[in-house]
């Protein structure tokens, strides 16, 4: 299978090319075309209780649906707000994602949702966080670009910024400085991201895009 990310970081799509026999599983509404020969198979996602939780706490759709051919074909898939697509290669890992980010896998992806805790709920990240695990690629978006950064001890990201992080990365909550500094220096709460492992952040968060709106509304 042939997977191309184009058009990033603004305006990031996937384009899959699909030989005949191959599947790709995509969350429901994420596809832009495709190909006259492809088969869309509509299915739960992961079990009817499953799939409630994570449209409730994960911000999923509670249906995912699977594009295969009998044929080469194509099908694009895309997100619903302007933003970019990151593509990442599971080999028995694990990846926590934030409510929402998910749009496309390999058949060989578990997406599965687990306690997240009142740190992240704080941090803006809220209460549950998707899990995505086992063998194939993924393909996560955000709104803005997406960058990716290795930690080694400690780093510090504002709220609502953090994608995606691996499982040896942990979570605490706090203020960016003093409590004057902090509230009216604009800052707020920030996020302490400790341990060793990857953390994919994005350039923009839909709390400011929402104040924008907004203000000029």
């Amino acid at each position: 299978m042939e997977v191309i990310t184009r058009n990033r970081p603004s305006f990031a799509n996937v384009l899959v090319k699909l030989k005949p026999g191959e599947k790709i599983i995509a969350e429901a509404d994420a596809m832009a075309s495709m190909s006259a020969s492809v088969e869309i198979r509509t299915r739960w996602n992961g079990g009817i209780f499953k799939a409630i939780l994570k449209r409730v706490f994960g911000g999923e759709s509670m249906f995912v649906n699977e594009f295969s051919s009998d044929q080469p074909a194509e099908v694009v898939i895309t997100q619903g707000l302007p933003g970019d697509i990151e593509c990442i290669e599971l080999k028995g890992t694990t990846l926590y994602l934030q409510p929402g980010a998910y749009i496309a896998s390999e058949p060989g992806v578990n997406l599965g949702i687990g306690w997240a805790g009142f740190k992240s709920f704080i941090g803006g990240e809220g209460l549950f966080r998707l899990k995505i695990s086992g063998t194939g690629r993924c393909w996560f978006g955000a709104y803005g670009g997406i960058f990716e950064r290795e930690v080694t001890d400690e780093y510090i990201v504002d709220t609502g910024h953090l994608v995606a992080y691996e499982p040896t990365i942990h979570l605490r909550v706090g203020l960016a400085g003093g409590i004057f500094s902090s509230f009216f220096g604009g800052e707020g709460l920030i996020t302490r991201v400790r341990g060793t492992g990857k953390i994919y952040l994005q350039s923009r968060n839909y709390s400011g895009l929402t104040a924008w709106v907004n203000a000029h509304i």
